[in-house]
C-alpha cells in the first residue's frame, strides 16, 4: 500500500477491476451485496444522505426503529426513508461511526459504492466521498480489464456532453446515478461496440438506453 505526496492518505486496494464490476452488476440486480471495503469510513454514512427503504426489507425495517422512518415521497404505500440527524450523520451510527444494524442494513447501503467514481472518472457530490473514492486504486489483471475501465470512464464522459440525443435529453445529473449508468452499460464502449461502430450519436444513445433496461 502506497501513500499520496500530497496528502499523506494511503492508497486503498478496490480489488480486481473485472470482479468488481460483475459483483456491482449483480448487487445492482439484487443478487448480491456490493462487498464493499469500508473499513473505519463512513464518509457516505455522515454526509446528509436519505435511505430509501422498500416494503420487501422485512429484517431492515424490524431494526429500525419506526419512529426514524416516514413515507417516501413520490413512492408507492410501504416505501419508507430513513433521514440523517442534525450532524448530517445516518442516526443508527454510533459515536465510533460504526453502523448498529450493520448486517440488516438497507439495500441502499449495501449497493452504495463510493468505488463507482474511481472507475468513471468523476466527483461524488460531497466532498468527503470524493476524498475517499481517489484513494481507490483497481488492479487490472484479467485480459480485458483495462479496455473495461477505459468503457465506464468513456460511458461517464460521453452520456452527459450527449444529453441533447436521448429521449427528451434525460441523462442523470446526480454523480452516484450517471457513474452507476456508466458501469451498467460500459460494454456499449468497449473495442468493438456500438460506440465505435454505430452510424451516428443517436445509435450510440439507442445502445444505450437498451444496456440499461
Amino acid at each position: 500500500m502506497s501513500c499520496e505526496t500530497d496528502s499523506g492518505a494511503c492508497d486503498l486496494p478496490a480489488g480486481e477491476f473485472g470482479e468488481w464490476i460483475e459483483r456491482l452488476r449483480a448487487a445492482l440486480l439484487h443478487e448480491a451485496d456490493a462487498d464493499v471495503p469500508c473499513g473505519d469510513c463512513c464518509a457516505c454514512c455522515s454526509t446528509s444522505h436519505f435511505v430509501h427503504i422498500g416494503p420487501d426489507e422485512v429484517e431492515t425495517l424490524a431494526a429500525v426503529p419506526a419512529e426514524l422512518l416516514f413515507a417516501a415521497p413520490d413512492r408507492p404505500a410501504g416505501h419508507v426513508v430513513l433521514p440523517f440527524d442534525d450532524r448530517g450523520r445516518c442516526p443508527l451510527l454510533d459515536e465510533s461511526g460504526l453502523c448498529t444494524i450493520y448486517d440488516r442494513r438497507p439495500l441502499t447501503c449495501r449497493t452504495y459504492d463510493c468505488r463507482v467514481f474511481a472507475a468513471a472518472g468523476i466527483e461524488a457530490d460531497r466532498p468527503e466521498i470524493t476524498e475517499r473514492a481517489r484513494r481507490w486504486r483497481f488492479s487490472c489483471i484479467a485480459p480485458g480489464d483495462s479496455d473495461r475501465r477505459a468503457a465506464v470512464a468513456a460511458a461517464a464522459r460521453w452520456i452527459p456532453a450527449h444529453a441533447a440525443v436521448f429521449p427528451g435529453g434525460a441523462v442523470p445529473d446526480d454523480p452516484a446515478q450517471l457513474a452507476v449508468l456508466a458501469v451498467r452499460v460500459a460494454d456499449v464502449f468497449l473495442p468493438g461496440g456500438p460506440a465505435t461502430t454505430a452510424a451516428d450519436d443517436v445509435a450510440v444513445a439507442a445502445a444505450i438506453v437498451e444496456a440499461a433496461r
